[in-house]
């Protein structure tokens, strides 16, 4: 099994991108979050973490900008009715903290608006991946040397300002991950000149 392909961006497009790796041309099938995270990079190289689809009729390549959107994508593939290239499709709509986000919270409106996903396959998504998202959520808040009390308060103070969660818990991971000992105000502050 290929675990990535590093590289020159031969081409990229919104949907795949072409990896020279030694003469050698690999396309790679992204998501549109892949994409923007490689242009915003601006480099002409790259390194895309991967995951082969091998069937009769094709083997195609799937690249991921990082292993927590490559996760994501696995367990999206793992739920009943949901192929590679609706995985790619929810992931190109959402972003990785987005889609976690939606999953944990029971959010079926947000999966439903991705083209090509309707109310039972929503459902199946949630129900099939919720406890394993809450388990990986858990996990990276387990890392964090922060108090989970400030983390709350200050979450819920950032999206009661109207900024989205899975933005306000990015900046909140990593301020309270350097700097266990903020106060909420303190993290607050800071995360709005983060965001």
């Amino acid at each position: 099994m290929i675990e990535y392909i590093k590289g020159s961006i031969a081409e990229i497009t919104p949907a795949y991108a072409v990896i020279d790796n030694h003469g050698m041309g690999y396309m790679i099938n992204i998501s549109l979050y892949a994409y923007e995270r490689l242009q915003q990079q601006g480099g002409s190289e790259a390194k895309l973490y991967i995951y082969e689809a091998i069937r009769e009729d094709a083997h195609q390549l799937f690249g991921f900008i990082d292993k927590r959107e490559r996760e994501l994508f696995l367990l999206l593939i793992s739920v009943s009715g949901v192929g590679p290239n609706t995985a790619r499709m929810i992931l190109s709509a959402m972003t990785p903290d987005e889609l976690s986000a939606a999953i944990a919270s029971g959010n079926d409106i947000s999966l439903k608006s991705v083209k090509g996903i309707g109310a039972k396959t929503a459902q199946r998504i949630i129900v099939d991946l919720k406890d394993k998202i809450k388990t990986a959520n858990a996990t990276l808040l387990s890392k964090m040397p922060a108090n989970n009390e400030v983390y709350e308060e200050a979450l819920a103070a950032l999206i009661m300002l109207g900024f989205t969660q899975a933005m306000s818990q990015k900046v909140l991971t990593k301020l309270l991950a350097s700097n266990s000992t903020l106060t909420v105000e303190e993290a607050i502050k800071q995360a709005l000149k983060m965001m």
